[in-house]
């Protein structure tokens, strides 16, 4: 598998390698891949998470693409955002969609300093362990940086264009919690564990969707808080030539409520 071509930061931009390529979304027969037309021909394309966005039928919204150059791919892009304006919008906010690239733009504001309210990074390692976690981050020896990038439940006003399926129960947080009460556990003196809540469109707001196990779910974050562990909220804004920080705030009191 080739490696991703890297990521330039210039000011409070982080720059694609090149300007993806505005598509239209044909349907998305397997969880895998997402059928596109891109001027005027359908092509297969790889789509980079294989569960839910939200509630979407994604059939005819507006799309970008990155293009790949790994001779061996049967897929020649992948979705990295849909758009939930009007098809033909001029100027439509995109909802990324790649799990795996917020990683890679979180490394990016922690190593160019565009997180500040969070941490302010001399050094940045990636996949550290914690106790029985293996957590995306270490900053500067001391802070554990985890990165969550939910797509099950998206917060965005949808038009009557936009045709959507019954929303199926919430599936377990069970791993979830695991990880949190383990960073919490894990915590030594002057050590910082922070759960990043990373969105790739402008969300208000992050909040926790009720399950049969809420209460549950409730009191093991809660605890965790209380162990040390921080939890935050940070808005990238996604257009064809890259990504900047919208906003970032805290949200660790919700979670004592």
């Amino acid at each position: 598998m080739s490696t991703p071509a890297a990521l330039t930061t210039r000011g409070d931009t982080i720059g694609f390698p090149e300007p993806l390529t505005r598509a239209r979304i044909v349907r998305r027969p397997n969880r895998f891949i997402i059928d596109a037309d891109v001027a005027g021909t359908e092509t297969a394309c790889h789509c980079p998470t294989t569960g839910r966005i939200g509630n979407l039928v994604l059939d005819g919204l507006d799309c970008l693409l990155s293009r790949s150059y790994n001779p061996a791919r049967k897929t020649p892009y992948t979705v990295e955002a849909i758009s939930v304006d009007a098809p033909g919008t001029a100027r439509p906010a995109w909802i990324g969609i790649n799990q795996s690239a917020a990683n890679r733009y979180v490394e990016q504001a922690l190593v160019h300093h565009l997180l500040p309210d969070i941490v302010t990074a001399h050094s940045v390692l990636r996949e550290q362990t914690l106790g029985r976690s293996r957590l995306d981050f270490l900053v500067d020896d001391d802070t554990y940086v985890e990165v969550k990038t939910p797509l099950d439940n998206l917060q965005v006003a949808l038009g009557d264009h936009v045709r959507t399926r019954p929303r199926p129960p919430l599936a377990s947080t069970d791993r979830l919690v695991k990880h949190i009460e383990e960073l919490g556990r894990s915590l030594k003196a002057h050590q910082r564990a922070v759960l990043l809540v990373c969105f790739l469109y402008d969300n208000p707001g992050f909040q926790v969707q009720p399950s049969s196990h809420h209460d549950q779910v409730q009191a093991s974050v809660a605890q965790a808080v209380r162990d040390g562990v921080e939890i935050w909220q940070v808005n990238f804004r996604l257009d064809a030539a890259g990504v900047r920080v919208a906003r970032h705030s805290e949200l660790t009191s919700q979670f004592l409520a």
